[in-house]
């Protein structure tokens, strides 16, 4: 009879095809977020619940700020050092970026960290979560960390597009 750690490993291989594909590791960061979560529900609910609604505007700035959060987090030179130990430097990247190759798995979970913090798209998850209860759980302390993110993606726009016009 296959024990249940067999029965992952079946499942692992057969998922994989071959691939780094470090399940257990994602199950692991799954986890992480959704224990994140359910404390922020918690929060939110010891606080009598969510917000009716959330303001057009202020879901226009978190949406701004969460995509320059990110960027920042998942390609800016200056936050290289955090995702060092997951990942190896393979070149710049666009101005003021670096690209990353994520490390090859040690029993998995540093590669799907790798994952999660060299993509923008991945970690932009987490940085919405935040944000949007952030909003609910402290509105004006989320605007003012949402609008400083805010204004550096537009300072981010203004100086690419003052380059391509010098380049021009």
């Amino acid at each position: 009879m296959e024990t249940p750690q067999e029965k992952l490993d079946e499942v692992q291989e057969r998922y994989a095809h071959g691939e780094a594909r470090p399940l257990g590791g994602y199950v692991r960061a799954l986890s992480v977020y959704g224990a994140a979560v359910a404390g922020l529900i918690g929060a939110v609910a010891s606080r009598g619940g969510p917000p009716e609604e959330l303001r057009f505007r202020d879901l226009g700035l978190a949406t701004v700020a969460s995509f320059r959060l990110a960027r920042l987090i998942t390609s800016a030179s200056v936050t290289s050092p955090l995702r060092a130990p997951f990942t190896r430097y393979a070149g710049t990247g666009g101005p003021g970026e670096v690209r990353e190759e994520v490390q090859e798995p040690e029993g998995g979970h540093r590669h799907a960290i790798g994952e999660l913090v060299t993509c923008p798209y991945c970690f932009g998850a987490w940085t919405s979560t935040g944000l949007v209860f952030g909003l609910a759980l402290s509105p004006r302390w989320t605007r003012l960390i949402a609008s400083v993110l805010a204004v550096g993606a537009g300072s981010d726009a203004l100086q690419k597009a003052y380059s391509d016009l010098q380049a021009r």
